[in-house]
């Protein structure tokens, strides 16, 4: 591993030099580039972009467009106006629920998720089938949490309008087959919906060699501020929908009667954009690059394996998922005997170590498992071996400190 001290980018680690910062899977922190480029937007570009001829608001526009441009660039994008910024992906999947599927699903339609999927991937096709009378189907795993593309066909049927899977699992880590199960499900007739919020900050993703149609991703889980994310679409579909939200800036003209809309990607984008968040997003971008993939990787498997390794040693402790922490991209959940993961989440707070506990917005996958709830620890890059020492210090102690002998 590179021996750089990542945290020092990071001020929150100053204000805190003991904090383990073990979840990151729900949010990254900051490094003081992005909370620059936030600052520079507010201090010194500050208007509405798109609306004012004056200079400030073309100087606000570019910062807002060139955003769009990074992410374009980011994640492999044939264009900007396939760049949709939302608040999150749960927006953008919402997005998709919203305007495609109303215009497209219909009563005896089935909409395919993963079982393992975060509620966001979930809830919105779930209502979408409650009101257009559309079969909601789930493709269940094993233990290991592995979806195959096998299991993907023999799923598929002439019905199957949609297909909705994250590409790194919040709960198991695993990778899946994107590129395998896209190509499944474009010769069925099928579109794929793929949820990036967990691979976008870990390991290189170019849409148009997964060839999905929606991909959608928040910031704050790429080290970017809370408040801005993006939906990626193909021009075509998205051409094609309705807007999602109505109001300013998203129309062409309006009359007392009747409306045109913008063409894209501001038909979608309804209303006083976040252009400061965008301004950050585009700042951890940059810094995402100068570390480089390559580097990430190094690091979080490092780190994932000596914490795996470690955990295997202690007894009680149940781990979720593969045998392998090459399977895991930086996110292992367990259980302890006899210990409520609420209880281990408290007892690594008191010895100021930050990890999540609780269902992890998958609670289909917890009754699938029979699990009622785990506690998760995550890793990125700017952790260090010291971290997971830590960790697995106070991991060994947990059921003493329960009262166990």
């Amino acid at each position: 591993m590179n021996n750089r001290n990542y945290k020092q980018d990071f001020p929150v680690f100053s204000e805190y030099p003991q904090l383990v910062y073990l979840d990151n899977s729900a949010t990254t922190q900051k490094p003081q580039t992005v909370l620059n480029a936030a600052e520079q937007y507010y201090r010194a570009e500050n208007a509405n972009p798109l609306r004012g001829l004056y200079d400030l608001s073309v100087k606000a526009t570019e910062v807002y467009e060139n955003a769009r441009a990074a992410v374009r660039d980011f994640i492999g994008a044939a264009s900007e106006r396939e760049i949709i910024f939302t608040r999150n992906a749960t927006e953008s999947l919402n997005l998709i629920a919203y305007s495609w599927g109303r215009a497209n699903i219909r009563e005896g339609d089935e909409i395919l998720l993963l079982i393992s999927e975060h509620h966001s991937n979930l809830l919105p096709w779930q209502i979408l089938a409650r009101e257009t009378g559309a079969k909601l189907r789930f493709l269940e795993c094993g233990a290991d949490g592995a979806y195959t593309p096998a299991a993907l066909q023999n799923a598929l049927t002439p019905n199957t309008r949609l297909f909705a899977a994250a590409q790194i699992s919040n709960i198991f880590g695993r990778v899946n087959p994107i590129r395998e199960f896209a190509e499944i499900c474009h010769k069925n007739g099928t579109l794929i919906v793929c949820d990036g919020a967990q691979s976008i900050p870990h390991i290189p993703v170019n849409v148009q060699e997964l060839d999905v149609d929606f991909l959608a991703f928040s910031g704050h889980k790429m080290l970017a501020p809370m408040g801005i994310g993006a939906l990626y679409g193909k021009e075509a579909l998205l051409d094609a929908m309705p807007p999602f939200l109505y109001g300013g800036e998203m129309i062409e003209s309006v009359t007392r009667e009747s409306a045109t809309y913008a063409e894209l990607p501001h038909k979608f984008e309804a209303g006083t954009v976040n252009a400061g968040g965008a301004a950050g997003l585009h700042a951890a971008i940059r810094y995402l690059r100068e570390v480089g993939f390559d580097e990430i990787r190094r690091r979080e498997d490092a780190l994932t394996a000596l914490a795996f390794d470690g955990m295997k040693q202690i007894p009680h402790v149940r781990m979720i998922g593969a045998d392998d922490p090459a399977e895991h991209h930086g996110i292992l959940t367990f259980t302890i005997d006899g210990v409520h993961p609420h209880d281990v989440a408290a007892i690594f707070d008191a010895d100021g170590i930050a990890l999540r506990a609780g269902h992890h917005c998958a609670q289909p996958l917890h009754r699938h498992l029979g699990i009622p709830s785990t506690a998760r620890m995550s890793i990125a890059f700017y952790n260090d071996e010291q971290d997971i020492k830590a960790f697995l210090s106070t991991l060994k102690t947990i059921r003493r400190r329960m009262g166990y002998d």
